[in-house]
């Protein structure tokens, strides 16, 4: 683990923030759910929790009125009269992940109520946010979702635990939250809302850029596709009577690669994330099979023309092939672009502490702060990420580049709060 005294001392003498600070914030949290280089800490595990109360404490410090509400987001309101700026990120992670996504904007939003408190301040303040679920253990942005009212007790009711099918209600009754009410957010508070994040991936990297200034963040549509054959011997079963469900997919994974190219924007992404095979056996003809697919753009007509590039895949193969294909709609989250306004403040951030290595950027990756820029205008900025790892346990930043964020955003927040 680095230590933080290894910083360059030039980065010590930024006005606005501790350094050290928020680098011992960063290695504390890196420590609870500790593996190997990075973290592993599933919503509302013990350790999730424990960062969770970490926070609460570290915010009652600072005069705040502190809340985990019923479905585990930590709401932390400062005591001050004036503007509010909601600032956060997300404290949970994906399994055997990162130690910086989602911690780095926990901690950048608590030096920027730290900073805002110590400097007196009182016109002006930040509540920060550590939003629950961002990664989807549960389901789509269940803390952000539930805040901006989109989260019904039927869906809460229906919501499992991806990995070992546990209800969420009865993960939220073993926490102690069963009873506690959630929170929706209060428009009239607020000036807007700010997310910093790394960028899991590698553009500012390769393009020596220091700070990524979001301008929009993908929608993400998903999908399962089910092909239904019949089941029979391997063996025996001729090719040409074969109804082959594993076949069938395959020729639309061939088509998808085909026309994708053919009709996406330059920045659209496709993923087959699974196939499965039923019953899956090495001498029986497949009777079903099922893909998991998705689709990201920034621009949502980008999106709904790929969903009926989609749809003609699958009834030209339902018309040529001998089997059914169907498909559902398993998720679909729209985009959002940033504030214009506070783009512009962020963007005067960076250029006083990274004069020319800044640049303005779309996010491939879905954030909390597409779901409050439905009710607030919302920013997000980036740093990099090295290597463009993310959601694996060699996820990494530099120090300095931590370092260099924090500057960024603080200064941004007080931008934004005084322009």
């Amino acid at each position: 683990m680095p230590d933080s005294s290894s910083v360059p001392e030039v980065l010590f003498l930024m006005p606005q923030v501790n350094v050290k600070r928020v680098l011992d914030d960063l290695y504390t949290l890196r420590e609870i759910g500790k593996y190997k280089t990075g973290v592993h800490r599933p919503t509302l595990s013990d350790d999730d929790m424990k960062t969770r109360y970490w926070l609460r404490e570290e915010l009652l410090k600072l005069g705040y009125d502190v809340h985990i509400d019923g479905v585990a987001n930590v709401i932390g309101y400062s005591p001050t009269p004036g503007k509010k700026l909601l600032c956060g990120s997300h404290l949970e992670t994906q399994n055997h992940a990162g130690w910086l996504d989602g911690a780095l904007g926990i901690v950048y939003a608590l030096e920027a109520a730290r900073y805002l408190t110590e400097s007196n301040k009182a016109d002006v303040g930040v509540d920060v946010m550590a939003f629950a679920d961002e990664e989807g253990h549960f389901g789509e942005l269940i803390g952000s979702n539930s805040l901006v009212g989109n989260l019904t007790d039927e869906m809460l009711d229906k919501a499992r635990n991806r990995t070992d099918g546990t209800p969420l209600r009865e993960a939220l009754a073993r926490v102690g939250l069963a009873t506690a009410p959630r929170t929706l957010i209060d428009r009239e508070r607020y000036v807007g809302m700010f997310e910093a994040h790394i960028e899991q991936g590698s553009s500012l990297e390769v393009d020596e850029n220091l700070i990524g200034i979001v301008t929009s963040i993908v929608g993400n549509w998903r999908f399962q596709i089910t092909a239904t054959g019949v089941q029979n011997h391997a063996g025996t079963t001729r090719m040409d009577m074969r109804k082959d469900a594993g076949a069938a997919l395959m020729r639309m994974y061939n088509q998808i690669e085909q026309q994708f190219p053919l009709h996406a924007g330059s920045k659209t992404v496709w993923t087959i994330g699974k196939i499965t095979l039923y019953p899956g056996a090495p001498s029986i003809v497949p009777g079903t099979a099922e893909m998991l697919f998705q689709f990201r753009d920034a621009d949502e007509n980008t999106l709904k023309h790929l969903k009926s590039v989609l749809e003609k895949i699958i009834q030209a193969e339902n018309h040529n092939g001998p089997c059914e294909i169907s498909i559902e709609m398993r998720g679909r989250s729209n985009p959002a672009s940033m504030d214009e306004k506070m783009l512009r403040e962020i963007e005067a951030a960076a250029e006083t502490s990274a004069s020319g290595k800044h640049v303005r950027m779309p996010s491939g990756a879905g954030h909390d702060a597409r779901t409050i820029a439905q009710i607030l205008p919302a920013a997000m900025m980036f740093i990099p990420s090295i290597g463009g790892i993310s959601h694996h346990y060699a996820e990494n930043t530099s120090d300095e580049d931590i370092a260099l964020g924090a500057q960024v955003y603080v200064d941004a927040v007080t931008r934004i709060l005084t322009p």
